[in-house]
This record gives C-alpha cells, sequence and structure tokens, in this order.
C-alpha cells in the first residue's frame, strides 16, 4: 500500500521560486530511489532529477542543474524539489515516483508515482 502524494504546485512567475513535496506513505524512504518527472501537454514524461537510497548521491537533467535541488527527510519520509530561476519552458505537470532501483532515471524504471501537481510559470 505504497502511496505517493505531491504538493505544492502552483502559478508563479518567471525567475520565481516554488517548492514541491512528496509524501511517501507505507514504506520507508530509505528504501527507494526517489525522483522527480515532469510533462507538459503533448510532450513526453521528462526525467527532472533523483535521489538514491544513500539520500545523498543526486541526478539532474541538464535544463535544471544549478536551479533545482532535490532533497530528502527520513524522518517525515518526504522528498522536496526546491525550484529557482524557474523558467516558462518549466511548466507542467510534476510527478514523484519511486523505485527499487539503485540511481534509476527512466520512467518504466519506477514501481510507484504520485497523481502529479501542476505548475506554471508565466512570462
Amino acid at each position: 500500500q505504497v502511496q505517493l502524494v505531491e504538493s505544492g504546485g502552483g502559478l508563479v512567475q518567471a525567475g520565481g521560486s516554488l517548492r514541491l513535496s512528496c509524501a511517501l506513505s507505507g514504506a520507508t524512504i530509505r528504501g527507494y530511489t526517489m525522483a522527480w518527472f515532469r510533462q507538459a501537454p503533448g510532450n513526453e514524461r521528462e526525467f527532472v532529477g533523483n535521489i538514491a537510497y544513500d539520500g545523498v548521491n543526486k541526478q539532474y537533467t541538464d535544463s535544471v542543474k544549478g536551479r533545482f535541488t532535490i532533497s530528502r527527510d527520513e524522518g517525515k519520509n518526504m522528498m522536496y524539489l526546491q525550484m529557482s530561476s524557474l523558467r516558462p519552458e518549466d511548466t507542467g505537470v510534476y510527478y514523484c515516483a519511486a523505485s527499487e532501483l539503485w540511481f534509476t532515471r527512466q520512467p518504466h524504471q519506477f514501481n510507484f508515482w504520485g497523481q502529479g501537481t501542476q505548475v506554471t510559470v508565466s512570462s
């Protein structure tokens, strides 16, 4: 009964910041590689970033490096995506996901998904 629930999406102006949260229930976050994906209408689901079992090793897609930061709180069983210097092209539905595989980044490698939260960046 693993569940993931995203929150924190909304409308923000270009250059602004937003913090997304992903709450995991039914399991400990220490047992999973966690990741963020996003999808704009008409586009494929895109990898944004992940954080490995150890809660230290991270990967980001090139377009968000230096702007987005993934973190994890083991005590609260939550993962976060801190987004800054947002651009209109960052607009999309953001999903959190969990995988039992180490340091994965492909959508099909993730077993559990949240319902998504909308992020809209205006010019």
